[in-house]
């Protein structure tokens, strides 16, 4: 019996590493059996690619960076993480819980492609690439943190950064117009594939984190309950 996958996805700035801890908290607190992933897998040196990437080794503008060649790096590492760390688990029932996942890709890079026809020529590419070709599984759900921009540049304006280890911004987060176009193509791509949306504004305030943590709990636990 092959296991279940739940992805915490969302724009920088969503709260997706909050959130990510507070499933964890309440995971041990109820005592489900699980094992967790965050990508990057900055610790793998499987993320080389991805941090020359991030850190402007291949360019300084995101979108001069085609979004095809940039999916390979992230991908490869998801790869390798899989295989290394997380097949046997997955195969034998485990239940996974991840920070990102192929969504991220769908996310900051469909958002560098403005036509709707190419955009879902790269989306289908991505999923072959990925599930089929690479053979990694398919998220069970995806929640989708849906921070509107304007919220989340605020709340990222001093965060210390996974991968400098600094306030230092990698190349999507300090290109105010990416992190837009990607929140726009994440909203698109989540009505798409039918991911949960978590809406984190409501009367224009951000919600509490122990609301937002309260609705991924409830849904999550549909899917674990018989675990």
């Amino acid at each position: 019996m092959k296991g279940k996958l739940f992805v915490i996805e969302g724009t920088d700035g969503s709260g997706k590493q909050t959130q990510f801890q507070k499933l964890q908290e309440r995971l041990e607190k109820e005592k489900v059996n699980y094992k967790t992933i965050a990508f990057p897998n900055y610790d793998s040196p499987s993320s080389s690619l991805v941090k020359m990437y991030l850190s402007g080794e291949f360019g300084e503008n995101a979108k001069e960076i085609s979004p095809y060649i940039a999916s390979t790096f992230f991908a490869a590492d998801r790869y390798a993480t899989y295989k290394k760390e997380l097949e046997n688990y997955y195969e034998t029932g485990g239940i996974i819980l991840a920070d990102r996942y192929t969504t991220a890709n769908m996310v900051h890079q469909a958002g560098k492609i403005e036509d709707k026809k190419e955009r879902e020529k790269f989306l289908n590419w991505l999923m072959d690439y990925e599930f089929h070709l690479y053979g990694i599984p398919e998220p069970t759900e995806v929640f989708f943190l849906n921070m509107p921009p304007e919220y989340a540049l605020k709340l990222i304006e001093n965060r210390e950064n996974k991968f400098t280890h600094s306030t230092q911004k990698d190349i999507h987060e300090r290109d105010r117009n990416h992190m837009i176009d990607s929140y726009h193509a994440a909203c698109d791509v989540m009505k798409q594939y039918g991911w949960f949306e978590v809406e984190c504004v409501k009367n224009g305030e951000i919600r509490t984190i122990e609301d937002i943590h309260e609705q991924i709990y409830q849904e999550l636990k549909k899917f674990i309950k018989n675990s």
